[in-house]
This record gives structure tokens, sequence and C-alpha cells, in this order.
């Protein structure tokens, strides 16, 4: 059964000017996305700076929702409007929209709010514009969105038509249909073998490859489980890569590992909790300060380096050596929405460039008859198969290695690497799009 986090819902009898100010937070994160390239997660704090729990939760759904829905949202307004209006109304257009057209938002509350807004960013004289479409909108728009190709017109077109090449169509509008839908929380255990406990405990399902899936919860820290580090969040598809390594090591415990690009650090949590002696080496002082809090709340043990992994230069060799490179992350737009409008295709080139040389740099850290596996939370080609094509090419003494993982099989590719899909496991919800391969470094 499909589960997802509670939603939050505005607020029907809050004061008057509680949630305007989330619909100014939510103003403020869009414009940041669309025109300033700046993720959500990177102005959110200024943006909800003040704002209660309940509100914050509403500015979030509701630029996220807009941000998914932005294809079908601007097709529908534009059959009311005649020309384009200055940015800020149009933003205000498109909060408004998501909310009556897909969040659930009472339509009076909705054109009411609209108008507010367009007077306090300074357009009073055009908040008439604003009301008359709204209210049309009101009229119109279920009939309008009823008529429309939503996960085409959701995807920005550079990607639609990556997947439809690389996929075909069938599989490419299965993955825009579940990039639609809120990314369910899952969690990684600290001991596997206590799943059916925890899952108990948490009200969670437990997926196939052994992680929980939760249904309706309130904050994370505060759920059973969490201050004593007994598990830590990270979607299911995430936690694979690592199971892959393990399963190729054999016997994990005391093995030499170096996790490259290791922030925020839940595959590290994984290695250290397999027993592996693990060194985690990112060059982000920010988010590697993530890895060492996850660390201590779990009890776990790990080397934390800030170094860029293409100049740093170990000790000595790993027994194994895990890469999860820096890529274009469109496995997961599920949970971050702004993602398609925050890259394009010009930005893949450079990208797969570093994860070459990463790829090369991680090689020379492995000792003869080592293990690497290569990740990528990205849905492209360039970023995955044809990295490790070259990779095999220009290294004659590399091996690959069939995936074997329990619970996993339907995401083996026919080259027996990794490749999940959003689309995957509709029956549970869904999951990110990663791709992974296991690499032998023959003596």
């Amino acid at each position: 059964m499909k589960s997802k986090q509670r939603q939050p819902r505005p607020d029907q009898t809050a004061p008057a000017q509680s949630a305007p100010d989330a619909r100014l937070a939510a103003l403020q994160m869009l414009a940041g996305v669309l025109r300033h390239n700046r993720a959500i997660d990177d102005g959110f704090d200024d943006a909800a700076v003040g704002l209660e729990d309940r509100d914050r939760g509403f500015a979030r759904l509701l630029v996220a929702t807009t941000l998914r829905r932005l294809g079908q949202i601007d097709a529908a307004l534009t059959k009311f409007l005649e020309r384009t209006p200055p940015p800020s109304i149009q933003d205000v257009l498109r909060i408004s929209a998501a909310q009556i057209l897909f969040i659930g938002t009472p339509a009076h509350a909705a054109v009411a709010t609209g108008v507010e807004l367009s007077k306090r960013g300074g357009h009073a004289k055009l908040s008439g514009l604003v009301n008359a479409v709204l209210r049309r909108l009101t009229e119109r728009g279920p009939e309008i969105v009823a008529a429309q190709d939503g996960p085409k017109l959701n995807t920005p077109p550079w990607l639609w038509e990556r997947w439809v090449e690389v996929y075909g169509q069938e599989i490419a509008r299965q993955i825009a249909e579940a990039n639609l839908a809120e990314a369910a929380v899952d969690l990684t255990l600290k001991d596997p073998a206590s799943a059916q406990l925890w899952a108990e405990k948490l009200g969670a399902q437990i997926l196939p490859t052994g992680s929980l899936r939760l249904g309706e919860h309130g904050r994370i820290d505060q759920l059973p489980g969490f201050a004593e580090g007994a598990w830590w969040v990270q979607d299911a598809a995430a936690a694979l890569p690592v199971q892959a390594l393990i399963a190729a090591l054999g016997d994990p415990k005391g093995k030499i590992v170096f996790d490259l690009c290791a922030a925020p650090g839940g595959k590290t949590l994984q290695l250290a909790a397999a027993g592996c002696a693990v060194t985690a080496v990112d060059a982000s002082a920010n988010r590697l300060s993530l890895v060492r809090d996850n660390l201590k709340r779990m009890a776990l043990n790990a080397d934390v380096i800030m170094a860029d992994a293409l100049s740093w230069q170990p000790a000595g060799l790993a027994d194994a050596v895990l890469l999860d490179a820096p890529c274009s992350s469109t496995g997961t737009i599920r949970r971050h929405p702004d993602l398609p409008h925050l890259k394009n295709a010009t930005d893949i080139p450079r990208l797969v460039q570093r994860q070459c040389e990463l790829l090369m740099a991680a090689l020379a850290m492995l000792k003869p008859g080592g293990v690497l596996v290569y990740s990528v939370c990205s849905l492209e080609r360039d970023e995955g198969e044809e990295v490790i094509a070259a990779a095999l090419n220009a290294n004659a003494n590399l091996r690959r290695e069939h995936i074997k993982l329990p619970g996993a099989a339907e995401f083996r590719s026919s080259s027996g690497d990794l490749r999940t899909l959003p689309s995957h496991w509709a029956e549970h919800g869904g999951l990110d799009g990663f791709y992974a391969a296991v690499l032998r470094k023959m003596p």
C-alpha cells in the first residue's frame, strides 16, 4: 500500500495574517528557484523566518507543489492571460493556482490571498487582474486539468527527450508520473535484524530490500528510535550501493573502506554499522558536520576528512572504495522538485568529466583484488552506464561483477549493474532513481 508523509494543510481558522506570511515565504522561494537558480533548501530558512511549524510546512508544500506542477499551472493560466504579467504577479498566480488545482485550499481563500499578495508586492493596480484570472481558474480549472497531459507538461523538454530516447515513451511517462508524487520517508536500520521490532513501533512497512518506509508521521526527530540512534533517514534506493559493496566484500568486518563524496553520510553509517573501518571524505565542511552529527547520534565510528577526493592522498590502499559521485541528481526529482529548474542538459558533460576523473582517482586508492562501487542518483546513461563503459575500456585490470541483492532482482540491468527508476515499486510508492556498478581491480 502506498504510504505518504502527512501533509500540512492551510489553517482555515488561523488569523488572516499567518496564512499570507506562509505564502510570501513560498513566493520568495519560488522566485529564488526560477530566477536566481537557488535551491529550495538553500533559501528556506531565510524565507520562512518567524513562521510557526505549521506555516513552515505549508510554505514548503506550496512551493514544492507549484514547481512539481508548473507545466500544468502555466498552461492553465495562459488560457486567461492576453500577455505575460510581471514576474512577481506571475508567481502570485502560480502559487494561487497550485492551491486551487492541486492542494485543495478553499477557492475563496486562494483567490483572496492571491489578491492580497499582489497588493503587498506593490502591484495594487494588477490586483483586479489577479482576481479575475483566479476566479475564472476556479470555474474552469478542473476541466482544463482533466484534459492535460500532466506527466509531459510538468517535465522540462530536455529531460523528457532524454528519457524517451533511453527508456522509451512508456517508461519515460511512468517516470514523469512518479515524479508528481511526493517521496515517502525511508529509514535504514543500524541493526537490520531489528526490522520487525521497529516496523511495529513506527507503524512502518518493511520493504523488500530491508529498508523501512514510514506512513503518516510527525517530526522525524520526535519518532521512536531517533534519539537512541536505531535508524537514520535514507531512501531505499540510496541504501543499495552499500549493500552491493558489502555483498562483494563477503565479510566486511575490519575491511578498510574509503567513502568518497561521503556527505551527508547515510552510506558512511551503513559501512560503519557493518563493521568496516571507514574513512569518509568530502570537500564541504558544512555537509561533513552532518556526517559527524549522525555518527555521534548512531554511536558509530569513522574517520572524517575534509578534502577533494581528486587530490586526497590516503596513507595506504583500501580493500574497497565507494564513490557516490556528484551528478545531475535527476533520480531524486520526487523529493527535489526544484531540480529540473536548476539544471539543464548543458550541465551533464561537465559532470561526466568530473565523474570519470573521480573514478580514476578512486581506482588508484584501491588494493589489487579490491572492490569499487560507483553510484549516482541520476537517470542519465551518460553519468552511469557510459562512465563505467569508459572505465572498463581504459583499464584492462578492471572486471565488472554482477550485483546480487536480496529483494532487488528487478533492479538489475542486463549488464548486471543496478538501475532503479522512480516508477519502480509503484505498489510501495516508488523510490529514487539510482545507478550503481561493482568493479573488481584484478591483481
